[in-house]
C-alpha cells in the first residue's frame, strides 16, 4: 500500500523558551524519519513570524500532502495556524508538546495554550477536520485515521457486474459516493474477469492451494479451477490498477464459470488484494478502510445469527474470509455446499481476540458510519463458510436494534484489535455520522 505523506512544522514565540523547543523538534524529526511508513516532509527550524507562516504554508501546500502535524512548540501567534491550514486541504493535527521542568518559576512552553488556541480559532472558523494531541510522540491514531483516509479517498475501485440480485440496499449512486469518499468507481465485465487467465503468470498453482486448504471435498477439476481463477483475477486487477474489486459473485459465476469465486478470493486476501462479495461497493471501501491499518486482513461478514440468552453473534460469510484468519485448529477446508455442488468455498473458524467491526453506509442523502467491538471467542466447527463467534461490549439486542432501526446494509468489516477511536475519527474527518 502507498505510504501516507504528512508535512509538519513547529510554532513557536520568542517569548518563551523557544531554543528548548527547536532541540525537541529536531529530535522528534529524527524519530519520525526512523519510521518507514511515511513520507514525511518537515518545515526545517521554528516558524515564529507571519512572513514564516506564509513561506511554511506555500512550501506544504505544493506537496500533495495527506495530512500536516502543526505542532505548536511553544504559545505563538494567533495567526501562524490558520496561515498554514488556509493553504491546506488535508486534515490538521495540532500536536503540543509536554511542558518542560519549570526554570525560575516561568513558564518555557504554554504549548498547551498555543494548542488551544489553533483548535479554538479553526473550530470558529467552520473548520472541522482538526484533531489535538498532547505528547512528546504523534499521536498514532491520528495517522491511523489518515492511512484510512488516503486508502479509501486516492482508491480506484471496480465493480465486476453490479449487486447481487435482489440486495437492493447494497446499491451506490456513483456521483454521490465521489463526493463523499472521493471514489470514483470503474464497472467491469465478469467475463473480463474470468477470463484473464490465458496470460495470468500470478495467483495460486494447484499444489499451494492444497497446502492451504484440506481439497477432500472437491474434484480435480474444481481444485484446477480455483487455481486458475485465482490467477486470473489477481492478473486482472494488477492489469486494471485496482486499489480494491467489488465482485458479483452469485449466480452468473458458477453457472458460467463452473465455480463460485469464493475460494479464490479468500486466497487473494491472504495476498493482500481488498476484494468484496455480492457487488457490495460500501463494504469494499469499508475494507479497503480497515486493511490500511490492521495487522490482519479484514472480513465482510454478515451479522448471520444471535443468541440472546447467551449474548453473542455469528459473523459469518459463505466462504470468503482470509485464509490466514484460520483459528490453527479447525479443519480448513474447500466445499462444495452450495451452487448446486459448484460453490467451492473456504470454510474454517475464525481466529480469537478483540474485534473491531464498522460499515461505510449511506441511506436517506447521509453517509454513515456504523461501529461496534467485542471479542471473537473460541468455537467448534459446525456450519460451512468462515465465521466467528463475537461477544459484542453492547447487549447483542440492543446491538441488533441499532443496525435495524438505522437501517445499516447486512454485510459489516471485521478486523482485529481495537481500532473504536480510530473509527470515530475517520468518521468525524470523513464528514460521516456515527452510529454506534
Amino acid at each position: 500500500m502507498k505510504k501516507v505523506k504528512i508535512g509538519v512544522v513547529c510554532l513557536a514565540r520568542k517569548t518563551y523558551d523557544f531554543e528548548a523547543a527547536a532541540e525537541i523538534y529536531a529530535e522528534t524529526q529524527k524519530r519520525l524519519k526512523a519510521r518507514d511508513d511515511v513520507d514525511w516532509v518537515f518545515v526545517d527550524g521554528l516558524v515564529i513570524e507571519v512572513d514564516e507562516a506564509q513561506k511554511a504554508a506555500a512550501y506544504l501546500a505544493g506537496q500533495e500532502l495527506d495530512g500536516v502535524a502543526i505542532i505548536s512548540g511553544t504559545f505563538h501567534l494567533g495567526h501562524l495556524a490558520p496561515t498554514i491550514k488556509k493553504a491546506l486541504k488535508c486534515p490538521v493535527l495540532l500536536w503540543a508538546f509536554n511542558e518542560l521542568p519549570y526554570n525560575g518559576g516561568k513558564i518555557r512552553l504554554n504549548s498547551v495554550c498555543g494548542l488551544n488556541l489553533n483548535a479554538s480559532v479553526l473550530y470558529k472558523s467552520g473548520i472541522d477536520d482538526y484533531s489535538c494531541h498532547v505528547g512528546d510522540d504523534i499521536d498514532e491514531v491520528w495517522l491511523n485515521v489518515i492511512k484510512m483516509k488516503a486508502a479509501v479517498s486516492h482508491a480506484h475501485v471496480g465493480l465486476a457486474g453490479y449487486r447481487a440480485d435482489g440486495f437492493f440496499n447494497l446499491s451506490v449512486e456513483d456521483t454521490y459516493l465521489f463526493n463523499r469518499t472521493g471514489v470514483l468507481v470503474d464497472h467491469y465485465e465478469l467475463s473480463e474477469l474470468m477470463n484473464e487467465y490465458k496470460m495470468a503468470e500470478t495467483g495460486f498453482t494447484v499444489d499451494e492451494v492444497k497446502s492451504i486448504y484440506d481439497c477432500s471435498d472437491i474434484n480435480d477439476a474444481q481444485l484446477d479451477k480455483v487455481s486458475v481463477l485465482s490467477r486470473s483475477m489477481e492478473n486482472f486487477i494488477n492489469k486494471n490498477k485496482l486499489d480494491a474489486l467489488a465482485i458479483r459473485c452469485w449466480p452468473e459465476f458458477a453457472n458460467t464459470f463452473g465455480v463460485a469465486p469464493c475460494a479464490a478470493m479468500s486466497l487473494l486476501q491472504g495476498k493482500g488484494y481488498t476484494l468484496g462479495c455480492e457487488g457490495d461497493i460500501e463494504g469494499t471501501l469499508s475494507l479497503l478502510a480497515c486493511n490500511a491499518i490492521a495487522k490482519d486482513p479484514a472480513f465482510l461478514a454478515d451479522l448471520s445469527q444471535v443468541n440472546f440468552e447467551e449474548n453473542y453473534a455469528l459473523l459469518w460469510h459463505c466462504g470468503v474470509a482470509a485464509y490466514p484468519l484460520w483459528d490453527g485448529k479447525s479443519l480448513r477446508s474447500l466445499d462444495t455446499y452450495f451452487a448446486g455442488g459448484r460453490g467451492v468455498t473456504a470454510g474454517f473458524v475464525m481466529k480469537t481476540g478483540t474485534v473491531t467491526v464498522m460499515r461505510i453506509d449511506t441511506a436517506r442523502g447521509k453517509t454513515r458510519l456504523f461501529i461496534g467491538k467485542g471479542e471473537a471467542v473460541p468455537m467448534e466447527r459446525e456450519l460451512s463458510g468462515t465465521y466467528a463467534k463475537v461477544i459484542f461490549d453492547q447487549p447483542i439486542s440492543q446491538l441488533i436494534d441499532t443496525v435495524t432501526e438505522t437501517g445499516v446494509a447486512h454485510h459489516i468489516s471485521m478486523i482485529y484489535g481495537d481500532y473504536t477511536k480510530e473509527m470515530k475519527l475517520f468518521a468525524r474527518l470523513m464528514g460521516f455520522e456515527v452510529i454506534e
